[in-house]
């Protein structure tokens, strides 16, 4: 049971093969800035990185009729439960017209579907980052107008989940669990009984700061900085998505320099890094009463730290010691998403997972 796996990004497109749950062949091509910039849209870019897909089977020798699906990083659409999602035309439509926001991911189940039918195989999308399971206390804020947004990395906070469940021996659609994505950005979701039922969304400027994102700040102090003219809303921004944390602070954005001149002997480096670290410990103890029963007890499977900066022993340590109370704590360093596509891709055909249809707000199509 071949499944072919597509994660467009901003300037890579992954593409791996998976044959029941082995990885058969991989890449991550880099696509030169430059050529992406005479697309004047994300879904302009299809036909190049279509040509690109179609070279790496040819490359790596695969068939495909060998394969049995295709599975691409879900994108931008509206709110939807996790799962796994047959592409649509209705989810093609609202992806190539960008009606929920322009973003590279639009294009994994445009090419997916290309490709599914050179093969003519299904096309799904699997646990796209708009899965939305919040409960409505989770949803609530001081301002009738604002509502939270669940937005977080939920391919591979997913994938993990179900990976880490397997080796504990339960079953992840009766276990709770919180995780916890460290990258570019950080995202914390409290699994309860297989659905997400809160997050922390890191996209919306929520949770703690990261290597170059300024996580969530005082409120009336930044309406100070606007105020007094110190930055404007762009500049603003920026520094919350791009110019924060660590970069702000110690001008890298790399957690390894960090830790060199902490063992250097810089003591502000030091406190950035056990700031850091408080930061993401005090977020992942935020979820805990997601996940309490009516009675306030918790029985958490197990505290799950992933992503690239997951990679950073001493801050896994860090995070470890004040985290380590609430549950048992699993590490799995940097992502899965590949593998969690071609796994969801699998449980669909196996029939282990309900193939869930996509209709679109603006009506079926």
């Amino acid at each position: 049971m071949s499944v072919l796996a597509i994660n467009p990004g901003s300037t890579s497109t992954k593409l791996a093969v998976f044959e029941n749950g082995r990885c058969l062949a991989s890449t991550e091509l880099q696509h030169d800035k430059d050529e992406l910039a005479r697309f004047s849209k994300v879904a302009d870019q299809f036909g190049y990185r279509m040509e690109a897909v179609r070279a790496f089977l040819a490359g790596s020798g695969t068939d495909p009729a060998r394969l049995a699906a295709v599975a691409g990083r879900g994108g931008l659409l509206h709110p939807v439960s996790g799962g796994v999602y047959a592409v649509s035309e209705a989810m093609v439509d609202d992806l190539r017209n960008a009606r929920y926001g322009e973003h590279p991911c639009n294009l994994g189940a445009l090419l997916a579907r290309s490709a599914a039918r050179d093969a003519g195989v299904p096309a799904f999308v699997v646990d796209p980052a708009v899965t939305d399971e919040l409960m409505d206390t989770a949803r609530m804020t001081g301002l009738p107008a604002i509502s939270r947004r669940s937005l977080f990395h939920a391919l591979n906070q997913r994938g993990v989940a179900r990976m880490v469940a397997a080796r504990l021996g339960v079953d992840y659609a009766a276990s709770d669990f919180i995780v916890c994505h460290m990258g570019g950005g950080i995202s914390v979701g409290a699994h309860r009984h297989g659905r997400v039922v809160d997050v922390v969304n890191g996209l919306d400027g929520e949770g703690p700061f990261t290597s170059e994102r300024t996580g969530g700040l005082p409120l009336l102090p930044v309406l100070g900085l606007l105020r007094r003219g110190d930055m404007d809303l762009d500049e603003l921004e920026q520094t919350i998505l791009k110019k924060g944390g660590l970069f702000a602070h110690l001008g890298t954005n790399d957690p390894r320099e960090v830790v060199a001149r902490m063992e250097a002997g810089d003591d502000h480096a030091r406190l950035v890094f056990n700031s850091l670290a408080y930061a993401v410990a005090k977020h992942v103890g935020s979820m805990v009463p997601a996940l309490a029963d009516e009675r306030g007890r918790v029985n958490i499977a197990a505290v799950i730290v992933t992503g690239g900066a997951a990679r950073s022993e001493p801050l896994v340590a860090e995070l470890v010691r004040m985290i380590g109370h609430i549950g048992p704590v699993e590490v799995v360093p940097g992502e899965m998403e590949m593998a969690s596509l071609a796994a969801g891709a699998e449980r669909a055909l196996r029939g282990k997972e309900t193939v869930r249809e996509y209709i679109s707000e603006h009506g079926r199509i």
